[in-house]
């Protein structure tokens, strides 16, 4: 790891409202990391060659998962691509932290893995990634595209194309879970307004296919697809309790462009015995999903119905790796790879509405798994991760890692 950029170590506290933390601490953003890696089998046998593999979102949820999972029981190189904010006034963001360690586990490995700090909508990422492909590994194997953006800004056309998380057609009034400063959980009423065409569109535009899309042509057009490579987009369904909010709203036409945009590459992809996926993960707590009303109330209440059977990323991103390096993929009719089953099995829905129907503000920390709830979006940000002294003054000023070499 190379010396810290300046002497700035402080006690780092979790500031912030709701869910949006202002602050990341770096060690527990690294003990996060080596926990994930924990959860990792060992290869049962080293690879007869070391897969390429290029993850974008590689700094954070299941993307940061598949590449931890990918590197320690796959064995890949390659490249992974996160845009996240250095250290400055506050401290940086958590995933500049979190890439600091995943980079230590790669060199670790002796994995020729690199990570850049780009904005992955941008021409220039692409050209500048596929030169770094092309020089050290000439070819790729597989792509996975992890993006949930709240912008994304088209090179093409300098258009800036703004996400929004709304219903279709109709207002939609559901129940969020929250916290108050003190901890303390509770739920609010929120309603929600339909989303405009424009609005939709442009939600389409951030989180749909194109720009997966274009880094495929990319890679193809650089001649760097190798035989039987493998791409896939990870996207959600969730419970018809979230339909209205996620699925049947502007992040679900967003995610229908996806598997769109995954036949249409399949076909394209056929020229070199390629295909295209999306893989349909279970809940999560994601800063991503924190933001869409109703879905922390929900995630709540299915961990206090499955308890520690709820999976982590890690335990999803290693059974997608498993489908992915296998001969025949299994998936369900649509072509997509499932791994939520778990979630959407009719018994565990049942008693997850069930508890939805019967929640009341005094019963909201029996019938949902508040505390877990808080811990894990706090853990997002370095907060609350087991084996962290948080009394402790820590560097956060750390060099992000130098992709010049493996």
């Amino acid at each position: 790891m190379h010396p810290p950029l300046t002497q700035s170590k402080r006690v780092v506290d979790p500031t912030g409202r709701g869910y949006l933390l202002l602050e990341s601490h770096p060690a527990g953003c690294f003990r996060s990391v080596e926990l994930m890696r924990a959860e990792v089998p060992a290869p049962q046998e080293p690879p007869a060659r070391r897969p390429t593999a290029l993850v974008i979102g590689s700094s954070a949820g299941y993307g940061l998962a598949s590449t931890i999972a990918g590197l320690v029981r796959y064995g890949i190189d390659g490249v992974g691509i996160g845009l996240e904010r250095p250290a400055g006034h506050r401290s940086a963001s958590a995933g500049w932290y979190r890439t600091i360690a995943t980079h230590a586990i790669a060199r670790e490995l002796g994995a020729d893995f690199s990570f850049r700090n780009a904005d992955a909508f941008a021409d220039t990422t692409k050209t500048e990634t596929l030169d770094l492909l092309a020089e050290r590994f000439g070819g790729v194997d597989y792509l996975i595209y992890s993006v949930a953006a709240p912008r994304r800004t088209d090179p093409r056309s300098g258009t800036t194309y703004q996400s929004v998380l709304k219903p279709l057609g109709a207002p939609h009034t559901t129940r969020n879970l929250e916290f108050g400063d003190d901890g303390a959980a509770y739920v609010r009423e929120v309603t929600v307004a339909p989303a405009t065409e424009a609005e939709t569109a442009a939600t389409v535009r951030v989180m749909g296919g194109e720009d997966w899309s274009r880094w495929v042509t990319a890679l193809a057009d650089r001649g760097l697809l190798r035989s039987g490579f493998r791409t896939v987009a990870l996207s959600y369904i969730g419970s018809p309790l979230t339909s209205a909010i996620y699925r049947g709203g502007t992040i679900g036409a967003a995610k229908a462009d996806l598997e769109s945009t995954a036949c249409a590459l399949t076909e394209r992809l056929a020229a070199v015995d390629g295909r295209a996926f999306t893989s349909v993960n279970g809940a999560v707590v994601s800063q991503a999903l924190t933001a869409i009303p109703g879905i922390p109330l929900y995630v709540g209440l299915l961990r206090g119905v499955l308890g520690d059977r709820f999976p982590s990323p890690v335990e999803q991103s290693l059974e997608l790796w498993n489908q992915l390096t296998a001969h025949r993929p299994d998936v369900d009719r649509s072509g997509r790879i499932r791994l939520d089953g778990w979630e959407l099995s009719e018994p565990v829905q049942a008693a997850v509405a069930a508890r939805w129907r019967s929640i009341t503000p005094e019963t909201v920390t029996e019938l949902a798994d508040t505390a877990w709830f808080r811990a894990q979006y706090r853990a997002l940000y370095g907060f609350d991760v087991p084996g962290v002294d948080y009394t402790v003054p820590v560097e956060t000023a750390l060099p992000w890692p130098d992709s010049s070499t493996p």
